[in-house]
């Protein structure tokens, strides 16, 4: 099975605003970079989106993906398994609200049924090279919008 590296970040001007996202995907001496943006969006919905968008660039075949993220709320989400309690309790919170964002979470979590995830929360703008060109990546598809 191919191994993959993917760094994800996204970006809002405002919260909700114009939004970005960015991802970098490395595959031996193989980078790729994606991103994407929003007219109005907030930073929760671009980083889950960077996520989901590299993951869905790897097509069908099954990866083993390290996936490197400074968003703890998607870190948090599928590693204390946060994600699997709102699809068992039919996307509702522990407060019984609809979980926010569930468009992007059900999309995520097909994407994450196909190939083998782990999470790596990183330190956002702490000098992590690869966290540092996907905040980039997000901040200039943000900047689309803000004109």
């Amino acid at each position: 099975m191919k191994h993959i590296e993917i760094y994800t970040d996204g970006a809002c001007s405002g919260n909700p605003g114009p939004g970005g996202w960015g991802a970098v995907l490395k595959y031996g001496a193989h980078e790729r970079e994606l991103s994407g943006g929003e007219a109005s969006t907030t930073n929760n919905r671009m980083e889950l989106r960077a996520a989901y968008e590299a993951l869905k660039y790897l097509g069908e075949e099954s990866r083993s993906v390290e996936l490197h993220t400074d968003s703890k709320y998607l870190q948090r989400a599928v590693t204390e398994g946060w994600l699997a309690r709102w699809k068992r309790n039919g996307w509702k919170t522990a407060s019984g609200t609809a979980v926010s964002n569930q468009d992007l979470w059900k999309a995520l979590d097909r994407m994450l049924s196909r190939h083998h995830v782990t999470f790596q929360w990183v330190k956002g703008h702490a000098g992590t090279r690869y966290n540092e060109m996907c905040d980039q990546l997000a901040k200039q598809e943000a900047s689309v919008f803000m004109k």
